[in-house]
């Protein structure tokens, strides 16, 4: 028995880490899947004076995409979004992350603006309502305002074809 004890501790802990190590660490569940998208009435960064909220969007199929000027992984993912934009294939919604208005401007002036509006979450509220993790982060949100689909990191072109493009298409086909 002194023996058996060991081994069988050894096997179980063996197990978690091959079940561990077999994770993506990008793969980050949101309790928000399926569930309305959490309500905001926020300033828009081009317009202050003017607000946006997720029901303004209702009817349509968005992203909501979470970015900061200072966010080197916005970089990244950003000439995708620029393109995207200009495919004129989904609403692109900005959530401007703990960050400056001016600074922000700034950055979309310099790197071009792929969002039909970007909202400013300065103290970053909203981003806590979305579970956000970190920059950027990307999520799917159908007509009824309903998130279907997160995405963590940077979208990279495979992501795009394969599994934002695909979606937004399915849902563009759903009644409101």
């Amino acid at each position: 028995m002194k023996y058996v004890l060991p081994l069988l501790l050894f096997i179980g802990l063996s197990v978690f880490l091959a079940i561990g190590l077999k994770l993506n660490p990008r793969e980050i569940p949101s309790p928000l899947i399926d569930k309305p998208a959490p309500a905001f009435n926020l300033p828009v960064l081009a317009e202050p004076i003017k607000t946006l909220t997720p029901n303004d969007l209702k009817g349509k199929v968005w992203l909501l995409n979470v970015w900061a000027s200072w966010c080197i992984s916005c970089r990244e993912e950003h000439p995708l979004l620029v393109e995207l934009a200009k495919q004129n294939r989904v609403t692109l919604i900005g959530l401007n992350y703990k960050d400056e208005a001016q600074a922000a401007g700034l950055w979309l002036g310099k790197h071009g603006n792929p969002y039909n509006a970007s909202v400013m979450d300065s103290d970053g509220r909203i981003g806590i309502d979305y579970g956000v993790y970190g920059v950027p982060e990307t999520f799917v949100i159908d007509k009824r305002g309903v998130v279907r689909h997160k995405h963590t990191g940077p979208i990279q072109p495979a992501d795009l074809e394969q599994v934002l493009l695909p979606m937004i298409e399915r849902l563009e086909g759903e009644p409101s």
